[in-house]
């Protein structure tokens, strides 16, 4: 089962999120352990300071690679081992998160991410210890605990036990380069609005073709860089 440290300054970001919804159910029901760490138990001065000004100049401030360093090694040297670890720093540097990549951390030991803020950690941290930088799109936010809480969020959905029926994860939008199908429950007519037919026909494979053309219109016009990666994938 898969652990999860974050490195904060500011940890009670997370109990709303941590304790609802998904990722509360993947603690109770499959037994992930996630762990906040305060960046400020690691300091040493009396306004517990995380950050500093940038040397060379310039507005904004920069957090501090001590309590970082220290946060770290008091991780490893508790018995988190650092080769089955992967440290994870979200910043709008990075790589662009995306299902695949959610996959992927999925299968991984443990993982611990890194919170930054201000104009983002001093490099020497990155360079010491991170081994993937990943973004959650093109914009920047105050803090790295959001872009934590989304990664996540769409980690968890990929371990075994936590969502009911795997094949509803499988389905999503983004497996096979396409985004997903519109939905729709009971009742069958709202204030005029009709489910459509083919979905209460009883014909699976007619429903199956349905949903298929809806994702690919639905992915063309809203995604054509994923469009385009399926019709060649799909060599259409």
């Amino acid at each position: 089962m898969i652990r999860i440290d974050v490195i904060t300054a500011f940890p009670e970001y997370f109990r709303g999120p941590f304790g609802e919804s998904m990722i509360r159910q993947a603690q109770r029901r499959v037994g992930l352990e996630i762990n906040l760490w305060d960046l400020r138990d690691f300091t040493h001065d009396a306004h517990r300071t995380v950050d500093d000004t940038p040397y060379g100049g310039g507005a904004g401030m920069v957090m501090k690679p001590e309590p970082f360093f220290e946060a770290l090694e008091y991780l490893f040297g508790q018995g988190l081992p650092r080769e089955q670890t992967k440290i994870i720093y979200p910043s709008p540097q990075g790589k662009v998160f995306t299902n695949r990549v959610a996959q992927k951390l999925a299968q991984e030991k443990s993982l611990v991410f890194l919170c930054g803020h201000y104009k983002g950690i001093d490099q020497r941290v990155i360079d010491y210890w991170v081994d993937e930088e990943i973004s959650i799109g093109d914009y920047v936010l105050t803090g790295g605990e959001l872009a934590t809480v989304v990664i996540v969020d769409a980690v968890i959905r990929w371990i075994p036990g936590v969502v009911g029926d795997i094949e509803s994860v499988k389905s999503d939008s983004f497996e096979g380069d396409l985004l997903d199908a519109p939905y729709y429950t009971r009742p069958e007519i709202y204030r005029g609005l009709k489910v459509p037919d083919v979905l209460r026909s009883g014909n699976h494979q007619a429903i199956e073709r349905w949903r298929l053309e809806k994702r690919i219109e639905k992915t063309r016009a809203v995604r054509p860089d994923l469009y385009k990666k399926f019709v060649e994938k799909n060599k259409l």
